[in-house]
């Protein structure tokens, strides 16, 4: 009896040992099977979240480099032929410096003749001067008539009147003489000429035009809705096609408005240098204050059909393309003007291989190298 009962009980123990074999290997198929189906993290990610900061308010404008002011030289003298030009296009020149002149020898023949016909009447005014005054000595004597002391006086004004004339015209012709050399009006550099050596001009041709003192201005068209709030004084950053940026500062605003396109012109004074010229294209901005702002690094926004958005992480992992509205723009940093909650955990980088939906694997940020070395 005994005997028969020891081999039913090992194998009631080889049975239960074999379930539990059999129940192990089916724990891992189903651990593997649940472990295949578990979906993966389509890309290793680091987050941001917005920070404020205070950012300058800028307007931006278009518009035209020209001269500040710019003076038309011209002829005076009428009829003299151009003997000598001594200036040419871009030089500097100083006010009163000789740019051209005439032939003068016409002139010095008018001014010598003159100098000739004031010499005249001072003699004929001398021999009147000296009858007029015996004339006026015999008054009272009666050896001449009061007719006849009345014509010497008459005489003596007229011959003084006479040099009066002469010496009048001889001034006309000295000042006609000197209009033979063409002087700058002012300080600055010429930007046109048209003068030719040997031509014979009319009174008032125009020969240069010059740049006054060498001031150039930007001429910004801005539109109605934002003249209020520039004023004069304020700074302004304008950038010539092709040139580096220039520091400018705004003299004033023009009173009246373009009716056709609603913009007014503001005038910027422009410093010397050689990167502007008259004639220029530019865009610059004008600086009319700060303002805090919600601001994200410029790789954090992505730009899909037309519109702005960012990619913020949920709490499982996964990202939720949320549209929103971007402002001004300073260095890497972009403001975020609506959309988005100041706690919300961004995609910094890389939100371009994403879509909405996806998960992700988050990872901390590497340390920056400026970070790295003061430690």
């Amino acid at each position: 009896m005994n005997r028969l009962r020891k081999p039913l009980w090992a194998v009631i123990g080889a049975a239960v040992l074999l379930g539990a074999a059999v129940l192990a290997v089916r724990a891992a198929d189903e651990d593997k099977a649940t472990g295949a189906a578990a979906p993966r993290p389509a890309l290793t990610v680091t987050t941001t979240q917005p920070q404020r900061l205070t950012l300058a308010q800028k307007i931006s404008a278009n518009g035209n480099i020209a001269a500040w002011q710019e003076a038309i030289i011209g002829t005076e003298a009428n009829g003299l032929r151009l003997a000598e030009v001594r200036v040419n296009v871009g030089d500097v020149v100083r006010r009163g410096q000789v740019l051209a002149t005439f032939a003068p020898d016409m002139m010095r023949a008018d001014v010598a003749q003159m100098r000739a016909m004031v010499a005249e009447a001072e003699a004929a005014l001398a021999e009147a001067a000296a009858n007029a005054a015996r004339a006026r000595e015999l008054a009272t004597s009666g050896a001449l008539s009061e007719q006849q002391i009345n014509q010497f006086m008459t005489a003596e004004r007229t011959a003084r009147a006479r040099l009066d004339a002469a010496r009048a015209q001889a001034n006309v012709q000295q000042l006609r003489l000197r209009q033979t050399q063409v002087l700058a009006p002012d300080n600055g550099v010429i930007s046109s000429r048209s003068a030719t050596v040997g031509a014979v001009l009319p009174a008032g041709q125009e020969l240069f035009r010059m740049i006054r003192q060498g001031r150039l201005e930007w001429r910004a068209e801005v539109a109605a809705a934002d003249l209020a709030r520039i004023k004069p004084g304020q700074a302004a950053r304008v950038t010539p096609v092709g040139g580096s940026a220039l520091a400018g500062k705004v003299r004033m605003l023009a009173p009246t408005v373009d009716t056709a396109t609603r913009n007014g012109l503001v005038y910027v004074d422009l410093p010397a240098s050689g990167a502007a010229r008259a004639g220029m294209f530019a865009r610059g901005e004008f600086e009319v204050g700060a303002s805090p702002a919600l601001t994200l690094p410029q790789g954090a926004v992505l730009l899909r059909d037309g519109f702005h958005y960012v990619l913020v992480v949920g709490p499982d992992s996964k990202v939720l393309q949320t549209k929103v509205e971007v402002g001004r723009r300073v260095g890497d940093r972009v403001e975020i003007t609506s959309g988005l909650a100041g706690e919300a955990r961004v995609v910094a980088s890389g939100g371009g291989f994403l879509a909405d939906g996806d998960l992700v694997r988050v990872v901390d940020a590497a340390p920056s190298a400026a970070t790295t070395a003061r430690r």
